[in-house]
């Protein structure tokens, strides 16, 4: 299709003429904290459905001096618990009204330029998730006085919002759970060095065996793995199972690497689950309810948790300046075979 043949924009002022209002009310009746006659904003919304009507945001933004486009710094798209955590903080900024703008922190080399164009569009918060780059990141944004909220990631961050699963309830349900199924020498397996969830759950863990949450079991192991991966969960079940005195209960850190667990368990040693082994993960992905896994785990609210950071990064905008937050989510209890 070329210039000639391409169908033009309808704007604000083809909309007003359809419905018989001012210019200024069609942009009234897109702005949900505006003033306007109920009646006058059905008519707008009949008009702009008829001509198929889309507000241009930057436009908007530009003669409002207020954005309404939120950065969203994530990585790891390809894990099954961060893409629906990404899917429900897309729809709680949606009902807001706010415009996600999605940077893949993945690769360090892209990092900084991505991050200075969402800069450049002058974004009025960012929303920092759990595989997201270095807090001197946040740091900047604090600076420009844009508002960030973090997701289960840790800060000591003065004006930075936090929100994290109960990731020490979360270890001690593993640990009692391990017990009364019989497991006596337990292991830990996640990336604790470089992860915040993953050193809180592998703490909470190790604090209730040690003070007696998990009656006479002991911590066997305590596997610190390079990410949440599958591959890395089979990597340490390499290990734990060949040593002498392998573990009969772990808890990890993620879905992924407890699968990755379970798999080497059975094809490469010939254990059975639970019989032999019970395993627990964390997030409940998909693949954790499949029947050949049926995977014990701690399922994240991740509505809860989209929910929490955009009402934190809506005050902020409203009120920059205060003390930093934390909102703490629940997790559930999900149980399967692998540890009834």
């Amino acid at each position: 299709m070329n210039d000639k043949e391409r169908k033009p924009w309808v704007t604000a002022s083809d909309v007003a003429a359809r419905a018989g209002v001012s210019r200024s009310a069609v942009s009234r009746a897109f702005s949900p904290t505006a003033s306007i006659a109920p009646q006058t904003r059905e008519r707008v919304m009949v008009a702009a459905r008829a001509l198929g009507y889309q507000v241009n945001l930057i436009a908007r933004d530009m003669i409002t001096q207020r954005s309404s486009m939120i950065g969203v710094v994530t990585a790891g798209f390809e894990n099954p618990f961060r893409a629906r955590l990404l899917s429900d903080l897309m729809t709680a900024l949606g009902q807001r009204a706010l415009t996600p703008l999605v940077t893949n922190a993945e690769d360090p080399r892209q990092v900084r330029q991505s991050l200075e164009q969402l800069l450049s569009y002058r974004i009025a918060g960012l929303v920092m998730t759990s595989a997201s780059p270095p807090l001197s990141v946040a740091q900047q944004y604090l600076e420009h006085r844009i508002p960030v909220v973090m997701i289960n990631r840790e800060a000591n961050l003065p004006g930075a919002d936090i929100v994290v699963s109960d990731n020490a309830a979360g270890a001690v349900h593993a640990a009692q759970r391990l017990v009364r199924a019989g497991a006596r020498r337990l292991a830990f397996v996640g990336p604790r060095s470089a992860s915040y969830s993953a050193q809180s759950r592998a703490t909470a863990f190790e604090h209730a065996i040690g003070r007696g949450d998990a009656f006479d079991a002991t911590l066997a192991h305590v596997l610190d793995t390079p990410s949440d991966t599958h591959a890395s969960g089979v990597e340490a079940a390499r290990h734990l199972f060949a040593n002498g005195k392998r573990p009969d209960g772990v808890f990890c850190s993620s879905d992924l690497l407890a699968l990755g667990v379970i798999d080497v368990a059975r094809s490469e040693f010939g254990l059975r689950v639970p019989d032999d082994v019970r395993v627990i993960g964390f997030d409940d992905i998909p693949a954790a309810e499949y029947d050949a896994y049926r995977l014990t785990t701690l399922r994240q609210d991740t509505r809860g948790l989209a929910q929490a950071a955009v009402e934190l990064l809506a005050d902020r905008m409203q009120t920059f300046d205060g003390p930093s937050r934390t909102r703490i989510v629940p997790v559930t209890q999900v149980v399967r075979a692998s540890c009834a």
